[in-house]
């Protein structure tokens, strides 16, 4: 597999943004961007159906039957049914976004790893004529001899261990293993192939995977 032909992989950061569309916005909306659409179409439907339950709940206890009371037209009837399935309509689909956006985000983190494996079925080192243009690719990351690395900055020491998380669950998967140094907010990063003693393709897959993980 040439270096040149790889682009960085974007579909996790997308795959983010359709998860929080789902859980933060409207459930069912990122799982039909995500190309679940079966699933997507369905939990947009609940959650339509169970928001009008609800609005139709508001409209019954506050307009016809409050208002009603006030005029002295309209006898007191039990509405709170309607709002109890329209609110339970709305959390079902709010809980099937969820399964699909947590079934998503495991994809994306299968999907990483087989890409790393893809590149490790045939190690050979590259040498200074392809190490150079697949470094400039990745201009955040800096070469000491036969090792490449980066240091990744975060808000605070659980954003750096969460990022550490990430990285080492997709490492073990693909069964490449960087060095990995913590120092509070910051996560420095070390790669390079020892089977083969230098940098392979695979060191390079690794680091944009790791560039892509921070950036989610």
């Amino acid at each position: 597999m040439s270096l040149a032909s790889d682009s960085p992989r974007l579909s996790r950061k997308r795959i983010v943004s359709c998860v929080m569309m789902n859980l933060v916005a409207t459930p069912g909306l990122g799982s039909f961007l995500a190309h679940r659409r079966v699933a997507g179409i369905g939990q947009i439907l609940l959650s339509i159906v169970g928001f009008l339950l609800l609005l139709d709940w508001f409209y019954q206890l506050v307009v016809v039957q409050y208002f009603g009371q006030i005029m002295g037209e309209v006898k007191i009837q039990p509405v709170g049914y309607i709002g109890l399935i329209g609110g339970g309509v709305f959390v079902a689909s709010w809980l099937w976004s969820l399964a699909t956006s947590i079934s998503l985000l495991q994809e994306a983190s299968h999907v990483a790893a087989k890409s790393l494996r893809s590149f490790g079925a045939k190690l050979i080192k590259l040498d200074e004529g392809r190490v150079g243009p697949a470094l400039l690719a990745l201009p955040a990351w800096q070469r000491a001899g036969d090792t490449i690395s980066r240091t990744y900055q975060f808000k605070d020491f659980p954003a750096a261990m969460q990022f550490v998380n990430a990285i080492a669950a997709m490492a073990e998967e693909a069964q490449h293993h960087p060095d990995i140094d913590v120092r509070w907010n910051q996560v420095t990063l070390a790669l390079t192939t020892h089977d083969v003693g230098g940098l392979t393709e695979l060191d390079f897959a690794m680091a944009r995977e790791c560039d892509a993980q921070a950036q989610s």
